[in-house]
């Protein structure tokens, strides 16, 4: 084995490693060539890969910072933050684990933020809280069962987070897939039906309990987040009001080589609440899926709304939390 790290290189940034080249694809076919049934490699999905890269909130400024190792050529690992540095998300060819203990010295090099850049979990900024000291911080996911990882971090003086966890749970696709159901006066359809982008931002906005109306600012985040060359509209599912409104929406993204479809985004207007709408655009969303050949879907929470129509928990990637001051 001949194994070099290297850092991201994006087309956007001239300076670096394989200059005018782009690893985004090559990264997303890294995570669908080593997925494994039940994501029992505890890597991401290429959809979370490329959700991340094409959200609105994601930091592109620090891109760079992605590790990427590779042998002879092969990518083999990548360590990357979601959206904003101050987290770390290590994902690994099944044959290289023991790389893990370098990802992890590359991540407190590169990946931590200063602590109150990272004190939400998220890694934006929350004035005022008992963390934002000045130091820096990190916050390292592992999966439950790689007790070996965990071994490392632990020992590392790491300690866990459990506000920040990332559950994972799966729905079996049901033959033929049973009928779902809808309040009179409401309807499924799709973006590939109609693709307005102030009624998405709307019920997005509202759906994650933002206040008010949305920003007019917002329309230009949607544009990038259907961006990606996976995204399918025909796939992103809307629950329509009678009065036209978009009240529910599911994001649903497909990996037909693996046979499995992914939840992402999944919101619904606080005042369409309760009605079964999040969880008809969620069925509609798999249903489709399962069309193509899917023969199960994840979604990354293990939140009761989905436990209580089929998902279930199949493990959690822990959240492991280091301040250095």
């Amino acid at each position: 084995m001949s194994i070099t790290q290297r850092q991201y290189a994006s087309a956007a940034n001239p300076g670096a490693a394989n200059s005018g080249a782009d690893d985004f694809e090559a990264i997303n076919q890294f995570l669908q060539r080593h997925y494994q049934p039940d994501n029992r490699d505890g890597n991401w999905f290429y959809a979370n890969w490329e959700y991340a890269i094409t959200h609105a909130w994601f930091d592109d400024t620090a891109i760079d910072q992605i590790g990427i190792w590779e042998d002879a050529g092969e990518i083999v690992g990548v360590a990357t933050y979601e959206m904003e540095l101050g987290e770390a998300f290590f994902h690994v060819h099944p044959a290289y684990a023991h790389l893990k203990p370098a990802m992890l010295d590359y991540a407190e090099e590169h990946l931590a933020a200063m602590d109150e850049a990272a004190a939400s979990g998220s890694g934006r900024a929350v004035p005022g809280t008992p963390a934002a000291s000045g130091g820096r911080c990190l916050r390292a996911y592992v999966a439950d069962f790689d007790t070996a990882f965990e071994a490392v971090v632990r020992a590392r003086g790491y300690t866990k987070d459990p506000d920040c966890h990332r559950p994972l749970a799966q729905f079996v696709i049901l033959d033929p897939f049973p009928p779902i159901e809808l309040p009179e006066g409401f309807r499924l359809q799709s973006l590939a039906d109609e693709n307005d982008l102030c009624k998405i931002d709307r019920v997005l906005h509202r759906g994650f309990n933002h206040p008010g109306e949305p920003p007019e600012d917002g329309i230009a985040g949607r544009l990038k987040m259907q961006s990606g060359p996976h995204f399918r509209k025909d796939l992103t599912i809307v629950v329509v009001a009678p009065n036209g409104d978009f009240v529910s929406f599911c994001g649903m993204w497909l990996d037909a080589t693996n046979h499995f479809g992914y939840v992402e985004p999944v919101a619904t207007d606080p005042d369409y609440r309760r009605r079964g709408l999040g969880r008809a655009a969620v069925l509609e969303g798999i249903r489709r899926c399962g069309e193509e050949g899917a023969t199960v879907a994840y979604v990354g929470t293990d939140k009761p709304f989905y436990l209580s129509f089929g998902f279930k928990t199949l493990y959690t990637q822990n959240c492991w939390l280091k301040r250095w001051r």
